[in-house]
């Protein structure tokens, strides 16, 4: 099966964004994918901020981008907009970081006056950067996530049965084409 680096672009660790990623993760898993997860919380704000292509964390995450067959991106919604941790990284990534990739744009957000946010600034950045395929993603309510004291992650039903959806439309995305000579 595919390789899927599932990358967190939410600043905090508690956050709907991160929880459902990891929720997401364990259904590719279940279908055989391996996932590695990259929070991107976790590398150095320094780095980050300051634009350090070198720095070894910033390098480690690109070999990360270059070992996946397919990248899960999920953020929370900001005025608008993805998170400035993940255009932070983003930006520090090779200009064609997913090329040949599989790409799920995932968001969440307070209210469906963002629900737009993947189509019109997510999704042309993931573009510019050669993904190869950018399948249908999926903005999900806050309202429709709840974490719970033990921290298990539920998600109502009809959010639930969208976000399947795209999620095994992505893993089918990544599995080969069978050759037409084969057929013949």
């Amino acid at each position: 099966m595919a390789t899927v680096l599932s990358v967190s672009g939410s600043p905090s660790a508690a956050s709907r964004t991160n929880r459902l990623l990891r929720h997401l993760d364990r259904r590719l898993i279940a279908q055989g994918h391996e996932v590695i997860p990259l929070d991107v919380r976790t590398l150095p704000a320094e780095a980050l901020l300051g634009a350090d292509f070198g720095h070894p964390a910033i390098v480690e995450a690109g070999a990360l981008f270059a070992r996946a067959d397919g990248v899960v991106v999920g953020t929370p919604v900001y005025k608008a907009s993805y998170s400035g941790v993940l255009k932070a990284l983003l930006d520090l990534l090779p200009q064609y970081a997913l090329t040949g990739k599989t790409v799920l744009p995932l968001a969440t957000g307070g209210t469906t006056a963002h629900v737009l946010a993947i189509d019109y600034a997510l999704r042309p950045v993931l573009n510019s950067m050669g993904a190869a395929h950018v399948v249908q993603g999926w903005f999900t309510l806050d309202q429709d996530i709840t974490v719970h004291e033990d921290g298990a992650l539920t998600v109502a039903p009809a959010a639930e049965e969208a976000l399947t959806q795209v999620v095994d439309q992505f893993s089918a995305a990544l599995l080969p084409v069978p050759a037409l000579a084969a057929a013949s």
